[in-house]
Parts: C-alpha cells; sequence; structure tokens
C-alpha cells in the first residue's frame, strides 16, 4: 500500500515538473518583447530654484469615461501583457515598489505612509447591508459580499502639478507630483453622490513603474507605449479642478455647472497666454 503511494505521488510531481516546463516553453506571440520590461525613465532636466521665474500650482481631474482616456480604463481584467492603471498601481503596492499616502483629509503633501494592511483595507470593501433567505427557517439575514476596487470601479485620477518657466531654457514646463484615483461614492439609497479619493502616490517614485507597464496604441501593436509615455507626451484628456489661492479652495466651492468648466478653461488660457506673452512676434 504503502509503494502504492509513493509511486502515486512520484508520478504527480513528474507530471507537474512536466506541465511548468511545457508552460515555459510557451510563447504567447511571434517574438519575445524585450523593449518594454528594459524601459527606463527619461531623467528630468536639471532645474535651480534660481531658473525659475514663474510658476502656478494646480490640481486637474482626468476622466476616464472620455474616448482619449480609456487606455487608463482598460483592460477591466488585467492580460498578461496590459493592466489597466489601477491594477498596476495596485500590484506595485503589494510588492512594496510604491507607498500610498492619505489620511482623513486625504492631505496631497505625503505626509502620512499607508501601511499595506490599510492599503488592502482600501481596496477591498464588504457590504455589510447584503441579506439571503434563510433555507431552514427562511427568515432573511445579513450575508456580506466581497466588493474589491479594480477597474471597474475607478472612473477618475487627479493630478497635482507643477507649472513653471525656466529662464535656463526659455520653456514653459510641467512636472507632475501627485496621481490620486477616485472611484464613484453611492448613498445608502444607492444615488450617486460624487467621487471618494482613495490615497495620493508620489508620482516620481510611480515612474519607473508606470514605464514598464504597457499601454494599447491602436495604430500597431509592435508600438506599443507605456503609461509614462502617456503621462510624458501629455496624451490624455483633463479639467482644472483647483489652483492655487489664498483662501485654499476648489472651483467647484465658488463656481457651478457651465461657470465651473469655464472657470477652469480660462485658467488653462491665463497659463498659455502668460509664455505668448513673452516672445514678440
Amino acid at each position: 500500500m504503502k509503494n502504492n503511494v509513493a509511486k502515486a505521488l512520484i508520478i504527480l510531481c513528474v507530471a507537474l515538473i512536466s506541465g511548468e516546463a511545457l508552460a515555459q516553453n510557451v510563447l504567447d506571440g511571434a517574438y519575445i518583447k524585450e523593449n518594454t520590461p528594459k524601459r527606463r525613465v527619461i531623467p528630468y532636466t536639471f532645474l535651480r530654484e534660481a531658473d525659475v521665474v514663474w510658476s502656478r500650482r494646480i490640481w486637474r481631474v482626468i476622466d476616464l469615461r472620455e474616448k482619449i482616456n480609456q487606455s487608463f480604463y482598460y483592460p477591466v481584467t488585467p492580460t498578461n501583457e496590459r493592466k489597466a492603471l489601477i491594477d498596476v498601481i495596485h500590484t506595485a503596492l503589494v510588492e512594496g515598489r510604491l507607498t500610498a499616502y492619505g489620511n482623513p483629509l486625504f492631505d496631497d503633501e505625503f505626509k502620512v505612509p499607508l501601511t499595506k494592511s490599510e492599503v488592502e483595507g482600501i481596496f477591498t470593501k464588504w457590504d455589510s447591508t447584503n441579506t439571503v433567505e434563510d433555507p431552514e427557517t427562511g427568515e432573511m439575514k445579513v450575508a456580506p459580499i466581497r466588493k474589491d476596487i479594480g477597474a471597474e470601479q475607478t472612473k477618475q485620477y487627479m493630478l497635482k502639478e507643477d507649472w513653471f518657466f525656466d529662464k535656463q531654457r526659455s520653456v514653459l514646463d510641467v512636472r507632475i507630483i501627485g496621481i490620486c484615483p477616485m472611484t464613484e461614492k453611492f448613498s445608502e439609497a444607492g444615488e450617486f453622490v460624487g467621487f471618494q479619493r482613495l490615497f495620493w502616490i508620489y508620482f516620481p517614485e510611480a515612474r519607473p513603474v508606470f514605464a514598464s507597464a504597457e499601454v494599447y496604441n491602436r495604430h500597431s501593436d509592435e508600438e506599443r507605449r507605456t503609461y509614462e509615455d502617456i503621462f510624458w507626451k501629455r496624451q490624455f484628456s483633463s479639467y482644472i479642478f483647483k489652483e492655487t489661492n489664498v483662501y485654499d479652495r476648489t472651483i467647484a466651492e465658488y463656481k457651478k455647472g457651465l461657470d465651473a468648466l469655464l472657470e477652469s478653461e480660462d485658467i488653462k488660457a491665463k497659463i498659455f497666454n502668460w509664455e505668448h506673452d513673452l516672445w514678440h512676434f
């Protein structure tokens, strides 16, 4: 009997090893992709405070429901080659390559790092309002449902960035300081009440992570871009949510509806006109 069990275990081990060997020999494609995994981030140009003659800090929102921003949203289910931006961030947080920051006020100054357990508590939620019928008594009882936050729930991102004019290079430049994923928030009645910020990520720390994460390119599967390319080349649509001001208030606090959108466009125009007015034609 013992000999039969030992033989069965040996056969099982051999089968598992053979299966792993075959899986390693399977190439999902015509060639081995080496470009993206070995990508390095382009270092920022050295900048001195003395070279900055003008600067403005703004916060903008990227809405993934816009067609141009769908590369951040899809695929909803991760594949071998691509992941949605929130899945890339989640994986990097679990592996310890990124640090999430946040507090009850969702401060964007990166002062309160979150632990791995706190991060998992953000991504994993339990719906305690769900009820099911007990087959034995026929009574309704509470049956919590696990609802994980992923690509399907993440509909917006907030960026914190600094615009500045570098007199040494004579250019108007921008540096993204932080990025914050946001999910839809609903009331107990199921009504949409706005967006909820999850945490902040220090963007310079995230650049190497984004540089190795592929993004779909509609023109060619060979020329796969990365999330770092999308942010570097500003290939996304957004609207300004806030700029630095004496009251430290958002646009939504003093403008509503169409007026808020026009105020956002006015801030964009002021930044463009500031640089335009430096030159004489």
